[in-house]
């Protein structure tokens, strides 16, 4: 029996492989996989913050708890849903680009935001002395009101500025007891 969906390689997509980046932990390596895997299935050329939020949504306990329990996840995951299955076709034609970063063109695959997202994420991180982890990246997507993965957020009625504030409060406590959490 042949799938009703051909399988198409991300190679054939031109969204080449981060994922073995030593500046990312391997949670969220597997995160990036995961929105390679998602952005080859949807069909789309790159790789952009929306498939970057759901697939940490999926794989990240520690990105998804900053969003808490209840209604407000599952809106969330909602949009994005809907956004693999149609309310993102608007955005296929397009590059996810708000001109506010400077582009990297190291991280082929990626929309220009989604590539300076992830750097900041490593950035972030290597701020801390670590590898770039899921609340890193959350916290570089949150930043850029032009964001697809911002645009959901608020869609979903998550205020992107109290993401962020989160966050900043999760590392600050994180520093203070020398762990990822308390």
């Amino acid at each position: 029996m042949q799938p009703r969906i051909p399988k198409q390689s991300a190679h054939e997509h031109g969204i080449q492989r981060m994922d073995n980046d030593a500046r990312l932990s391997d949670e969220l390596a597997s995160v990036v996989g995961g929105a390679r895997r998602r952005a080859v299935r949807d069909g789309d050329r790159q790789i952009d913050t929306a498939h970057l939020l759901h697939s940490l949504l999926e794989s990240d306990p520690e990105a998804r708890a900053v969003f808490g329990e209840g209604p407000q996840i599952a809106r969330l995951l909602g949009y994005l849903v809907q956004r693999s299955i149609g309310y993102g076709l608007r955005w296929q034609s397009g590059v996810e680009d708000s001109g506010a970063v400077p582009v990297v063109t190291e991280a082929a695959g990626f929309s220009p935001l989604a590539a300076a997202c992830m750097e900041y994420a490593c950035e972030r991180a290597a701020g801390r002395g670590g590898p770039a982890r899921g609340t890193d990246l959350l916290a570089a997507i949150a930043v850029d009101p032009q964001a697809r993965a911002v645009e959901v957020l608020e869609r979903a009625g998550i205020d992107p500025h109290e993401v962020i504030a989160r966050l900043d409060g999760w590392s600050g406590l994180a520093e203070e007891c020398g762990e990822a959490t308390c």
